[in-house]
């Protein structure tokens, strides 16, 4: 028996074992230490540490909550139940725990184009996040694939760091506010292409060249130095709907300011969440991580 369950091993997971850990909450942590973070190729907005990579920065995560006797299990969850007693889990490697409190910290995964190339040159010019990764484009030529404010806000953003930015929509308009609208549109370093789909991903090393499926000033590709693609992220929520967690529309968890949901004895933090006005970063994940096992230790307390 564990007093607490922590379903997913990202910043938020591992930074919430560090301090069950240090409360004494005897707590195990279920999933792949590091998350979408080990997709990042480079980490350079974590305070203390000038540069690292994901899979540098989520291994020494994993040795930190270690440190302080965290267990993990390398699996997913595949069923939450709530017993009169404690919650048990039903792990995809065939154990089963139980947990006097569960942490859902399992994040969102990012919409992928699935086109030829994407996978090849992830983390080689190919990212999933501008505020993340664009510092290293400066003084080059970008791409952002999508139409929405993310999208929009990316491009407007990296504008301000690189020398061109493309900015493809499949569409003929782009659905961002006004503000991200009118912003892209007259701004000098961006160029819109509208009506157009990037349909393959091409390079030696790195990513060199977007192929499309719709000739743009007369050529059938782009050059590029980084592609950032946009078009969404889902969070890995279906466990919740089982539980009876409250999610909002885009079925982010909803929790209060303690990290708590709507069921007692149920929390979560990180991407999957919509705190910390669903601000996507390292340090807001491992910032709510902290606050949940804070509330979780007084919880388990009175219990």
């Amino acid at each position: 028996m564990y007093d607490l369950a922590i379903v997913g091993a990202g910043p938020a997971g591992l930074n919430a074992s560090i301090y069950a850990s240090r409360y004494g909450v005897k707590n195990i942590i279920i999933g792949e230490p590091g998350g979408l973070l080990t997709k990042t190729h480079e980490i350079g907005n974590w305070l203390g540490t000038i540069k690292t990579t994901g899979a540098e920065f989520a291994q020494k995560c994993e040795e930190h909550a270690r440190s302080y006797g965290a267990e993990i299990e390398y699996t997913l969850v595949g069923k939450i139940e709530k017993t009169d007693g404690p919650f048990r889990l039903s792990l995809e490697n065939g154990k089963d725990i139980e947990a006097r409190a569960v942490l859902i910290a399992m994040g969102t995964a990012h919409r992928h184009l699935d086109v030829p190339g994407e996978t090849k040159f992830a983390g080689k010019g190919v990212s999933y996040c501008a505020s993340c990764d664009g510092f290293f484009y400066r003084g080059k030529t970008v791409a952002v694939i999508g139409g929405n404010d993310s999208a929009v806000g990316a491009a407007v953003y990296l504008a301000d760091i690189t020398n061109k930015v493309y900015l493809v929509y499949r569409k003929d308009g782009l659905r961002a506010e006004k503000f991200w609208v009118e912003s892209a549109e007259k701004n000098p370093k961006i160029e819109i292409i509208y009506n157009t789909n990037v349909i393959e991903i091409k390079g030696k090393d790195r990513l060199e060249e977007l192929v499309l499926d719709n000739p743009h000033n007369g050529a059938a590709s782009l050059k590029a130095d980084g592609l950032f693609i946009e078009i969404g992220a889902d969070p890995n929520s279906e466990l919740m709907a089982v539980l009876g967690v409250a999610l909002d529309d885009s079925r982010h968890v909803k929790i209060n300011a303690e990290g708590m949901t709507n069921v007692e004895g149920v929390w979560a933090a990180g991407d999957i969440t919509d705190g910390s006005n669903k601000f996507k970063q390292i340090v807001t994940a491992a910032a709510e991580g902290a606050t949940a096992a804070f509330s979780i230790q007084r919880y388990l307390k009175k219990k």
